[in-house]
């Protein structure tokens, strides 16, 4: 029976030992070659990993070919320590999670109570991991490529004008403010649909796939994921399998602009095209409508303008021409009609002079035969002109009765007379 050891180190036989002098006998034998002051590097692969201040890592053995029996490490990691590599992990987009092989430094530690061996974790091989992560990436990568989805998003074809902008995005952020500050600013009719979400940590990944499935559905002309610069970790669920293949099914274009210039995600890999950052893609987009309205509406309605300006330039020229033609035609006309109203003129005033010439020798004439013929010149060489009462003159014997009175007018004057007889009888006159 093994009571004990002497000074020497040997096994000496001799009472039993109780449970906890043996456990001190254990942890002083473990701690002599594994303790604190003699950490180990454990290699193993993650089985089961939960934290609450402190961490709990269940590894396994990596290299055991019986998944089913293969020794089990129960490891944690104080809170103390842990807060600090936890930031490192993170800057550097290493996460701790099931499956992933790990390399650890730490000791060994006994906890009698429970009756376990642990291992208290004091530092992670960041190396390895971020080796692990980028095969994992670069596996991901092979496996999109073999199926045909890093082109799948890239044949859907983009809106020559696409103003109707999904935005999956932290409205909380300066990326967000980056890119839309661009569309916005740009004077053009930019319609942003924004699905707000987070965009980094455990939640971001699942968040950014439900916004994109969303905005996918809502008849838009391109949506972005946009997201500014950070660590390798907080860019981490752009790296997500679910989220690219959420990309290359997607029937709308789908466009990133995720980090700093240097980064390049595997959502970057998988759009239709990706920018080097928020604002790079948020010009790229106001150049693609800029361009569009520069050649289609812009060009067009210089040359429009430009034609009309030539029409105008050639009605003015001609208006300009007939102008001259009309006035040169209308003062020829003038002149011509002052000849011709001139020549009328005289002619009409040389015969206006005939005229006057030929009426008065007509005047003269007539008034020369008015003068033979003048009943006073008739009537002073005894003619006399008898008349009836109503005015009319007497020129036959039949145009009296008897008693008819009459009126006699002689070269003095006129009396009046009543008929006596119809015959060659006397007349009686009556003053």
């Amino acid at each position: 029976m093994i009571a004990g050891t002497d000074d020497a180190g040997e096994v000496e036989t001799g009472r039993p030992l109780e449970v906890g002098e043996f456990y001190e006998l254990l942890t002083e034998r473990l701690e002599s070659a594994y303790g604190r002051r003699y950490p180990r590097w454990v290699r193993g692969e993650i089985v089961k990993v939960y934290e609450k201040s402190h961490l709990y890592v269940d590894l396994a053995d990596a290299g055991s070919s019986t998944a089913s029996k293969r020794p089990v490490l129960a490891a944690h990691c104080w809170a103390s320590q842990w807060q600090g590599l936890k930031r490192r992990l993170a800057a550097d987009g290493v996460t701790l999670e099931p499956g992933r092989v790990v390399n650890v430094f730490g000791y060994v530690d006994l906890y009698a109570p429970g009756g376990r061996i642990g291992f208290t974790v004091i530092d992670v091989d960041v190396a390895a991991l971020m080796g692990d992560v980028a095969r994992r990436r670069a596996e991901l990568i092979a496996r999109l490529r073999e199926e045909g989805l890093l082109e799948a998003n890239r044949s859907r074809p983009l809106s020559p004008v696409p103003l109707r902008v999904g935005l999956v995005a932290s409205p909380q952020s300066e990326g967000y403010h980056d890119f839309t500050g661009q569309l916005l600013g740009s004077g053009l009719a930019f319609q942003i649909v924004v699905a707000p979400v987070t965009v980094q940590g455990e939640r971001a990944a699942s968040q950014v796939l439900g916004a994109l499935r969303a905005l996918d559905e809502a008849a838009l002309d391109v949506i972005a994921l946009v997201r500014g610069g950070g660590s390798k970790g907080d860019l981490a669920a752009f790296d997500d399998e679910a989220l690219a293949r959420a990309i290359a099914a997607a029937r709308t274009p789908v466009v990133t602009g995720i980090g700093h210039t240097g980064d390049e995600s595997v959502a970057d890999l998988v759009a239709h095209h990706h920018a080097i950052t928020p604002t790079k893609l948020g010009e790229e987009l106001v150049a693609t409508v800029a361009e569009w309205r520069r050649r289609h509406v812009v060009d067009n309605a210089r040359r429009l303008d430009d034609a009309a300006g030539a029409i105008v330039e050639e009605a003015e020229a001609y208006l300009g021409e007939r102008r001259r033609t009309v006035i040169f035609a209308v003062r020829d006309r003038l002149r011509a009609e002052a000849r011709h109203l001139g020549r009328q003129r005289e002619w009409l005033s040389l015969q206006s002079g005939h005229v006057l010439e030929r009426a008065a020798q007509s005047l003269t004439s007539a008034r020369r035969l008015l003068a033979a013929y003048d009943p006073a010149r008739r009537l002073a060489q005894g003619w006399a002109i008898v008349t009836r009462e109503d005015g009319t003159v007497v020129r036959a014997r039949g145009d009296v009765a008897i008693d008819e009175r009459v009126r006699v007018r002689v070269s003095d004057g006129s009396f009046a007379a009543r008929v006596l007889a119809a015959g060659d009888g006397e007349v009686d006159g009556d003053g």
